[in-house]
């Protein structure tokens, strides 16, 4: 799937906003990027430049997708049927979501604009323009497709799946943000498509725009919570005779809580899931959200902020329970691989020539689109169960090493897992400063991997030999800017 947007051959009507021409809400985006280079991390991948579209919101905001301001260093947005380009920021950006809002520096560009109003989600088979600045051209392109069906899908910006509406259109890149609207309403934002398919694209739709948008109000990004439980399908009749569970109800098991998670201490491994908020689930782990339409339990948790609290029933050694649920964290913090990262720069530490990194989504990309394919197999394995425990909530890397006369005989040692430093396990890179940094009477610091291998470095030499690798290799600092103040001054933290 990739990130693109949403266009189709013909001149469909123009729909209106409060009376006014839907076009003159419509802008153009033009960004410079720099993202970071996640395998040598102290540099970046050199600027690059896109465009992408929007639409001026309610206060004089403009709407568009994530990606088309990621890792942005230089934004400037032109109204449709405008020639002038100004200068533009972000307010809020939701990656998970592909959302971002953007204010513009010279507001008078947004003089006698209507914005558009919000709607609700249509319904499927019904048809909506889709307006956007796509490749080919450089004017305004209204073109016409059929809301063809709405469902959780993966978002490639972020790995997340989300709630969106697909799209029977044809797709071209540049539509990236573009307003879907129906009957003059906002409905959707463009965002992605099927490279392997003809005219299949998809929207972002306005409840998750509409979470969105709520979220930002305190001027604070949240994201979107998460129960931290971690449940399977009970489609066979076997499992749910296995967990006193009635043949005629439906569920989803509980195979894993996430500690420190709104699950934890509420609900139990063995647990099957009945209802959440009212809403029966099935056996498949979808609910109906709108007659005779369904997608899967997570939406209902999705709809509510971090903070809420959601009522969900289960069955428990045959006995059901009516619970609740307090969604006091965002999805982000389950994962102990970050997904897809932007608008950060990449941490990192140098000890002796060693590059010591977090394993992360953006790490693995920089084996290429085909990366799952090309990245070391024992670091996408990971993808497969990437929740934190209690012990640790970073996997750290021995990215590779910087050839000096320190760590002879291990300069072919890359994308190695650190597991223990000096026989303590590592919970986080900051950690591992601080275990490699801290006063001890031994004379060396010694790495080991879950395999049992191991590195040592000898501390005397390798303070000697700093500056020299630092120069040789043209690198300013042994560590990310994130690491430098606690690490250095306080010792650093374990969390």
């Amino acid at each position: 799937m990739t990130v693109l947007g949403v266009v189709v051959l013909g001149w469909p009507a123009v729909a209106t906003c409060r009376g006014q021409d839907v076009r003159e809400a419509i802008v153009k985006i033009y960004s410079v990027h720099n993202r970071p280079n996640y395998y040598n991390p102290w540099t970046s991948s050199g600027p690059r430049r896109s465009t992408g579209s929007g639409c001026i919101v309610e206060g004089n905001r403009i709407l568009t997708n994530a990606h088309v301001v990621e890792d942005q260093t230089f934004l400037q947005v032109r109204r449709n049927g405008d020639s002038r380009r100004v200068q533009a920021r972000v307010l809020a950006v939701s990656h998970e979501a592909d959302l971002a809002l953007l204010a513009v520096e010279d507001e008078s560009i947004l003089e006698g604009v209507a914005p558009l109003a919000y709607g609700d989600l249509p319904n499927t088979q019904e048809e909506v323009l889709v307006y956007g600045f796509p490749l080919g051209g450089d004017t305004l392109s209204i073109t016409k497709g059929v809301l063809s069906r709405v469902e959780h899908q993966s978002y490639a910006h972020s790995s997340c799946d989300f709630l969106a509406g697909q799209l029977d259109a044809a797709i071209n890149p540049g539509n990236s943000g573009g307003p879907v609207v129906h009957n003059g309403l906002l409905v959707g934002v463009v965002m992605q498509s099927i490279s392997q398919a003809d005219n299949i694209g998809y929207m972002v739709p306005m409840p998750i725009i509409r979470h969105f948008l709520r979220d930002i109000e305190d001027g604070t990004y949240n994201s979107f919570p998460s129960t931290g439980a971690v449940v399977q399908s009970m489609e066979n009749p076997s499992l749910k005779e296995r967990f006193g569970v009635d043949p005629d109800q439906t569920g989803v098991l509980v195979v894993r809580v996430i500690p420190g998670s709104p699950a934890d201490g509420v609900l139990e491994v063995g647990d099957t899931i009945i209802e959440v908020d009212g809403h029966p689930v099935a056996d498949d782990g979808t609910i109906e959200f709108r007659s005779k339409q369904r997608t899967q339990v997570g939406y209902l948790v999705q709809l509510r902020q971090v903070g809420e609290s959601i009522p969900v029933s289960i069955v428990r050694a045959g006995q059901r329970m009516d619970l609740t649920l307090t969604l006091h964290r965002s999805m982000r913090e389950d994962w102990l691989i970050p997904m897809e990262q932007y608008d950060v720069l990449p941490s990192y530490y140098i000890y002796g020539g060693v590059v010591f990194c977090p394993l992360t989504k953006n790490l693995l990309k920089e084996w290429g689109s085909n990366w799952y394919n090309s990245a070391p197999k024992e670091l996408v394995a990971r993808l497969a169960t990437n929740f934190r425990g209690e012990d640790r909530d970073e996997l750290i890397l021995v990215l590779k090493v910087l050839a000096a006369d320190v760590n002879e005989g291990y300069h072919e040692v890359t994308n190695w897992l650190v597991d223990e430093v000096n026989g303590e396990p590592v919970r986080n890179l900051r950690h591992l400063v601080r275990l490699v940094e801290q006063d001890g009477a031994h004379p060396y610091v010694e790495f080991k991997n879950p395999n049992g291998q191991i590195l040592v470095m000898d501390r005397e030499r390798v303070a000697q030999s700093r500056d020299e690798i630092l120069s040789t290799y043209r690198i300013d600092a042994d560590r990310s800017e994130d690491l430098a103040p606690a690490a250095k001054e306080t010792g650093g933290s374990e969390s």
